[in-house]
């Protein structure tokens, strides 16, 4: 059974037409694979719109490792992910990185996004794989979403984890574990996507992260600041992290063509503040180096690393 590990200090692009009208279980919000397309044409440049759907107004963060005997991460890989959601919350508040940018948006019944985020706890989860469940050309297991759900519902119910639409939880997969929903699949299509399971006070809002590094021409993000795998997992995570606050049930903000604020700027990394080639930055979150994606700011028409 996974266990709870309490954090010290802390309690392509199918996206689009996945993302507007989407069903509960639905993948959407996807980091397309490199070569994957993107937003093109007025997709590029139009703002986001409201839906009537709600927003995260403050979100707390579960990550969970399922990664069973005999599969494995780079060492430093789990600290390292655990750090950056540490750091995000340590930095709520500031407007000195892409997360200040959905402060911009709301819901009519709170009012606007508060850049407060918390990290709830991390979670070894040793459970075996099930049988699998898709098929990629990549990987020797392979999971259906219906698959990461169910493990999902199992840690969360087994270990009383809260639910509803202040909490995500973040599932991460080693090395040689692929995943597909239907027959879009892990690095042929997509790096991560985010959904949610039910809706409501009962609802399960998730991101689904394959090990980015591990094909890495497909979900690399081409810098590595901290000389990690997790530098890649960690890029993909913030695209994943800011479109639930923004839009956790397909139903909040996206543009015309169903893109939300990550799938618009995806891949796209601004100008980095320094580091080596190889190991550039673009964000400095709670003192540690990052180089993720902008965020799309309907404020500056434009995508974003800081500020609005």
């Amino acid at each position: 059974m996974a266990r709870v590990a309490r954090i010290a200090g802390l309690a392509a692009v199918a996206c689009a037409v996945l993302a507007a009208g989407a069903r509960a279980g639905e993948m959407r919000g996807v980091v397309p694979a490199h070569g994957n397309g993107g937003p093109h044409g007025a997709a590029a440049t139009s703002n986001l719109l409201y839906h009537n759907g709600p927003v995260m107004h403050t979100n707390t963060v579960y990550a969970i490792y399922w990664i069973p005997a005999g599969y494995s991460v780079q060492s430093g890989y789990q600290s390292l992910i655990d750090g950056y959601f540490q750091n995000v919350a340590h930095d709520s508040g500031l407007q000195s990185n892409v997360y200040y940018s959905d402060t911009q948006y709301y819901d009519t019944v709170n009012g606007n996004i508060l850049y407060s985020s918390a990290l709830g706890g991390a979670i070894n989860d040793t459970d075996p794989y099930p049988a699998n469940g898709c098929r990629d050309r990549y990987t020797h297991t392979c999971l259906s979403d219906a698959q990461l759900q169910s493990e999902i519902t199992h840690v969360v119910t087994a270990n009383k984890l809260p639910t509803g639409l202040g909490t995500e939880y973040f599932l991460f997969t080693p090395k040689n574990v692929g995943s597909c929903d239907g027959h879009y699949c892990a690095y042929s299509y997509f790096c991560a996507y985010h959904s949610n399971i039910g809706s409501g006070s009962t609802a399960i809002l998730y991101a689904n992260m394959p090990y980015a590094a591990y094909v890495y021409n497909a979900c690399g993000s081409g810098e590595s600041p901290n000389n990690n795998d997790a530098d890649s997992t960690i890029n993909v995570t913030s695209h994943e992290h800011n479109e639930t606050i923004t839009d956790p049930l397909g139903t909040a903000w996206f543009d015309s063509s169903g893109y939300e604020d990550g799938d618009k700027c995806a891949w796209n990394f601004g100008t980095p503040l320094g580091g080596a080639a190889g190991a550039e930055y673009n964000q400095v979150i709670g003192g540690a180096h990052y180089y993720l994606q902008q965020e799309w700011s309907n404020h500056s028409s434009g995508c974003v690393l800081t500020g609005l």
